[in-house]
């Protein structure tokens, strides 16, 4: 068999149903087809079902409490093509990506993003979850070289991850590689017209548990190995966080211009979000991350 041009790393943790939607829009690619390397931590049934379905799918078990960066370093050791894409079981790539992804590497980039938006519509809580947590990489983006990039729509030349292999070792978010990489004089760049959907259900209480962990897991990563006193002033600065992220989510939405209703409609529940992310954060710094990052999804 030819090899792939790009190799796509899904993290699964969510549903099948999740999967089947993000695999339709990568089987039908205008571009080349990728290599698909699915790792999951969701068990038997999952793996048969997606082995009958997809048979060109590679998939890769991990621990049930497996976390997510762990599962994606897994996902690149494992990955035969010179071009490494990073995706979630529930982003729904645009037709040309691999074709676009592909063409910016050709032209000289080592890293490239996209921004992501909202297709899951059906609910006031999913807006609400959507624009408190992807308020910042919504498009328009800045295109072009940046500070930073979104993890979940991101393809990387493989001989520049590969030089920071010890990295992926971390167990800490995406900004923790791209911070390393542009530390080394890589540049990072976004490319406003390669969007992604975003769709992922949330009931209330899914949503505050899961912005929970994903803050306490921030918070504690950034705090490992400090003394107690840097960790209990970092937790107590934590408790202005809460309106300085409505703040930031009211404003990042009405500079773009666009999901203004959505966001009035959502300004209730962008109350009691903030706040668990602030508690979260606060836990993390105080208390260390325990076991939340194996947790979010």
């Amino acid at each position: 068999m030819k090899q792939a041009q790009i190799s796509v790393i899904i993290p699964c943790v969510n549903s099948l149903a999740d999967f089947r939607t993000c695999m339709a829009a990568l089987q039908n690619q205008t571009g080349p087809q990728p290599e698909v390397i699915a790792v999951e931590r969701l068990g038997p049934e999952f793996v048969s079902s997606v082995r009958s379905e997809f048979p060109e799918v590679h998939v890769l078990s991990v621990a049930a409490d497996a976390t997510i960066p762990h599962m994606r370093a897994v996902g690149i050791r494992s990955a035969g093509a010179d071009a490494i894409g990073m995706i979630e079981d529930h982003v729904i790539v645009p037709q040309n990506w691999t074709e676009r992804m592909l063409a910016e590497l050709a032209a000289e980039s080592d890293v490239v993003a996209g921004p992501v938006d909202n297709v899951a519509t059906d609910t006031l809580i999913d807006w609400a979850a959507f624009l408190c947590e992807y308020s910042a990489v919504l498009p328009p983006l800045k295109d072009g070289p940046s500070d930073w990039l979104p993890g979940n729509n991101t393809v990387y030349r493989r001989d520049v991850l590969q030089q920071f292999d010890s990295v992926l070792d971390d167990g800490k978010w995406e900004n923790h590689l791209h911070d390393r990489m542009r530390a080394e004089g890589v540049t990072l760049i976004l490319r406003n017209d390669i969007v992604a959907g975003h769709k992922m259900h949330y009931t209330f209480g899914l949503y505050m548990a899961q912005r929970y962990l994903y803050s306490k897991s921030f918070a504690g990563a950034r705090v490992r190995g400090e003394g107690l006193g840097k960790r209990f002033l970092m937790g107590c600065f934590a408790f202005a966080l809460p309106p300085l992220v409505y703040v930031r989510v009211v404003r990042n939405i009405l500079s773009k211009r666009q999901h203004v209703r959505q966001l009035l409609l959502s300004l209730p529940l962008l109350v009691p979000f903030s706040l668990s992310w602030g508690a979260g954060e606060i836990a993390g710094y105080w208390f260390g991350a325990g076991q939340s990052l194996s947790k979010v999804r």
